[in-house]
Formats: structure tokens, sequence, C-alpha cells
């Protein structure tokens, strides 16, 4: 997936009639000439949270703007240090909202979010206060779903057009671009227009062949997942505290859901492929130890793969590495028995019935575990 900066985002927002903030992208501190009026200077990384972490500031002098450049110039955002920054004049407004289109995964369909609540993340709006439009992808937007929307953020008459035009518009772009996220947080409510004052845009990184101008050498956002990928490493980080390797992405998605029926919930998707390379698999538990798992589970269902040399790689990575969390092993296949007996020589737990396993996995994510 390839998260769009804010200014690329704002500048396909524009090119669809969604009004902006006048602004400009720099580089430096002389590319700012003019400091007639109160302007916020933005950090253009490819990650969230910017504001609560000193990414975006206010100024209205050359003074102030020096010092809000050097600020924001010296800090990481997740890993990523910023050199754009987007600057723009600071917008006057009585309310936020929040607009969203994006895919829900389990109806698999489009889905529209909205709020009378913007400014914040998604994730701290009280559930009440979001509502909830699926969408079809062949029909689009109806009228009765904007209509709906509308209503459901309390805004005056005067403001229903340009609201309509606004969904509209973000309908157009995540058809046209392929996105799986189109984001206004927070669209601003001045008192006579609806102005987009950030903008998120996530585009599908597989579609990237139809849109060649997002194309990036890293497609991920995540600092953690772009390392994998220069390792060759099929990595997603995801929410839970689980660590998961496994050989094969049908066995590693399946594990995924086997554990989150057992009460669990993994933390990322890491694809070992078919490699038995014992310095492949102490790499790959590496990435994984920086995710901060309470537990590593590590499924092996070896056919090509020899169950020995992937248990001589874990071994390899607990010599190596300063590991506090707990390893649960499942090997099946070829020389398996060789495998778990230097397991079991060096205190880690393996199992061959795969559900045991996962039982041990989320029994000690839940409640822990001291030793190794």
């Amino acid at each position: 997936m390839v998260d769009l900066l804010e200014f690329e985002g704002k500048k396909l927002f524009r090119s669809y009639n969604i009004e902006i903030p006048k602004g400009q992208l720099i580089h430096s501190i002389g590319d700012i000439k003019d400091f007639k009026e109160e302007n916020v200077i933005k950090a253009q990384v490819p990650t969230g949270h910017r504001g609560i972490n000193g990414g975006v500031l206010k100024f209205k002098s050359k003074e102030e703007f020096v010092t809000a450049f050097n600020k924001i110039s010296s800090l990481t955002f997740n890993g990523f240090k910023p050199t754009s920054f987007l600057v723009e004049n600071a917008i006057k407004h009585n309310k936020e909202l929040y607009v969203a289109l994006t895919l829900d995964r389990n109806n698999k369909s489009p889905v529209l979010l909205i709020s009378s609540e913007g400014g914040v993340d998604i994730e701290k709006i009280p559930k009440n206060k979001i509502k909830h439009l699926d969408l079809d992808i062949f029909i689009g937007m109806l009228d009765y779903q904007k209509r709906q929307a509308f209503k459901f953020i309390g805004l005056e008459d005067n403001y229903k057009l340009q609201f309509y035009n606004i969904l509209d518009s973000m309908w157009k772009i995540f058809t046209d671009k392929d996105a799986e996220l189109v984001e206004i947080n927070p669209l601003a409510v001045t008192d006579t227009q609806l102005i987009a004052l950030d903008s998120k845009v996530s585009i599908e990184d597989d579609s990237l062949f139809r849109h060649p101008e997002y194309k990036r050498d890293e497609y991920s956002s995540d600092e953690l997942e772009m390392k994998a990928k220069k390792k060759g490493i099929s990595f997603v980080r995801l929410n839970g505290n689980i660590g998961l390797i496994a050989n094969g992405a049908g066995l590693t998605l399946a594990t995924i859901d086997q554990i989150k029926l057992a009460g669990g919930m993994a933390g990322d998707f890491l694809d070992l492929g078919g490699t038995d390379d014992p310095a492949r698999v102490a790499e790959a538990i590496e990435l994984v130890k920086e995710s901060n798992p309470k537990v590593l589970f590590i499924n092996i269902f070896g056919g090509v793969t020899k169950a020995d040399t992937v248990a001589e790689g874990i071994v390899q990575a607990i010599n190596k590495l300063n590991i506090a969390f707990k390893i649960v092993v499942r090997l099946k296949g070829f020389n398996e028995a060789n495998g778990k007996e230097l397991l079991r020589k060096n205190g880690i737990d393996a199992f061959t019935n795969m559900a045991e396993a996962i039982q041990e996995v989320v029994k000690l994510a839940n409640y822990g575990d001291s030793n190794r």
C-alpha cells in the first residue's frame, strides 16, 4: 500500500474540486518570503500522529517560522525524517468533521465513515458518534446515503451542496485511483465553506501499473515493514501481541485465523516461504523481535522445508539476540524429530499438533511468562 504524503493528497483533492488551504511545499528556510498572516508548517512524512508529536506548528512571523522549521526538521516520525514541509494559511473555522471512504473487509465492500467530531484519531471517536454507510462498488454512493450522511453531521442547509460535492469527489478519487483509503480529517467548517485541512490517501500497490505517478521504491509507511521488504521478507505489521512466523502465505493466514479463534491476536504476518536457511530464519526472528511481541509462535509445516534446519535458525537467533519473550514452535514434516529435539535442548517448547501449540501461545500472550 502506498500512503501519499499530505501535499500529494491535497494536490489530488484540488484536481477533484475539493477545497484546500492556500499553501506551498518548501524544503528550506529561504523558500518562504511572505509572513503577512498566520500560517501552519507541517512535516511531510508517510505516517500519522504528526500533530501530537510536534510535526504541525503555527507561526505568524519570520522569527516564529525559523523556530518552527528548525524544530520540525530535527524530529523523526516513526523512523521518517522529513525533508519537505507544507506551509499553509491557518484557516479559522467553527467546527471539524471526519469523512472517509475505505474498505470494509468483513462486508467486502466500500464504506463511508462520517463523524461530527473530527480532528482526532478515528479510534478515539465514540462509536455512537460515527456513522457507517456500506456502499456498492458498482453502483456508487446513492443520493439517499448522502442525505443520511448530511443529516448525521448536523450542518446547516447552506453547506449541503458543498458536502454532497465533496462526497462525490471522494468517491471518484477512491475508484479512479484504486484507493484503499480516502480520508479528510479534519474537514473544517468555516462561516461559508468546507475546507480539507488534511488529507490521507492510500493507494493499493497492486494497482500501481495503472498509477505510475505514485510508485515508490518502498510501499509501506511502516519502518519495520520497509526493512523487511529490503531483505526480501514478506512482513506485515498487525495489531496483536503474538509474533508469528510461518512458511507459506496460506499457512500464515490460516494460523492468524486459528490464533483469533483461540482468543489471541497475531501481531504480524511473516511468511518465511520455502526457505530452510538457518540464517534466514534467524533474520526473520530478529525482525519480529523489533515489533515487541509478548510471545513468538513459529509454525513450520515441512515439505521442501527441512524442520531441523529451521530449528537450527531458531537456536542461532536466541543465541545471537537478547530475546525476553517466550518462543513456541510447531514443527511438522521432514526431519521433525531432530528439529524438536534440538529445540527442547535449548529450552524452546516444540509441538507437532498445531491446535495444542496455539493454545499454549494464546495462554502465554494473555498471562505472560517470565521465562524464555
